[in-house]
C-alpha cells in the first residue's frame, strides 16, 4: 500500500471511532482526506511513508518466494488459444471503409506512422456523408449475416463440453470472465485486421 493509502485507512479508523453509527459518504470523505494530505508537512507524512516502505519490503519478500500456479506465467491471466477453424468475425462499416481508404491515405501521407494513418482514417470517416457510409454499412450487414451463419454451423459441429464453472466462482464472476475473454478476442482480431 502507498503512504497515502495508509493515511486514508488511518483517517477511516479515526472517523469510525469518533462516529461509530454514522454512514460515510465516500466522495466527500475522500475529498477531505485529499485536502488534509495536501496541507500536511513532510514530517507528519513520514509515519505513513515508513508504513508504506515496510509494506513494500513485505511484498517484495513474499514475491521472491512466489511461484505462480501451473500453467500461468508471473501471475498473469492465461491467454485463451483461438481455434483456427473458428469463423472470422464480421467487420464493422468503419473497417470496410478503412480497407478501401487506407491505400489512398498511405499514398498521400507516405512517411506517417500507423497511428497517424488511423487518425486520418477516423477523420475521413467522420467527414463522410450518410450516403457514403451506407455503402459500407451494407457491406457490414452482409458480413454480419455471413458470420452469424458460419458461427452457427461452427457451434453445431463443435463438441459441447458442459463443464461447470470452477468452485468459488459464482455466475456473475464466470459471466464477467467470459465477457473479458470475448473482448480480448475482438481486440486480437481487430489487431489482425489492421495488419
Amino acid at each position: 500500500m502507498s503512504a497515502y493509502a495508509y493515511f486514508v485507512q488511518t483517517c477511516r479508523e479515526e472517523h469510525k471511532k469518533k462516529h461509530p453509527n454514522e454512514n460515510v459518504v465516500f466522495a466527500e470523505f475522500s475529498r477531505k482526506c485529499a485536502d488534509r494530505w495536501k496541507t500536511m508537512s513532510e514530517k507528519e507524512k513520514k509515519r505513513f511513508h515508513d508504513m508504506a516502505e515496510k509494506d513494500k519490503k513485505r511484498f517484495e519478500g513474499e514475491m521472491a518466494n512466489y511461484k505462480p500456479p501451473k500453467g500461468e506465467k508471473g501471475g498473469k491471466k492465461r491467454k485463451r488459444v483461438k481455434d483456427p477453424d473458428a469463423p472470422k468475425r464480421a467487420l464493422s462499416a468503419f473497417f470496410w471503409f478503412c480497407n478501401d481508404e487506407r491505400p489512398r491515405v498511405k499514398e498521400t501521407m507516405p512517411d506517417t506512422t500507423v497511428g497517424e494513418v488511423a487518425k486520418e482514417l477516423g477523420r475521413r470517416w467522420n467527414d463522410c456523408t450518410s450516403e457514403q457510409k451506407s455503402k459500407y454499412e451494407a457491406l457490414a450487414a452482409k458480413d454480419k449475416a455471413r458470420y452469424e451463419k458460419e458461427i452457427n454451423v461452427y457451434k453445431s459441429k463443435k463438441p459441447k463440453a458442459a463443464a461447470p464453472p470452477p468452485k468459488g466462482k459464482g455466475k456473475a464472476k464466470a459471466k464477467e470472465e467470459s465477457e473479458e475473454e470475448e473482448e480480448e478476442e475482438e481486440e486480437e482480431e481487430d489487431d489482425e485486421d489492421d495488419d
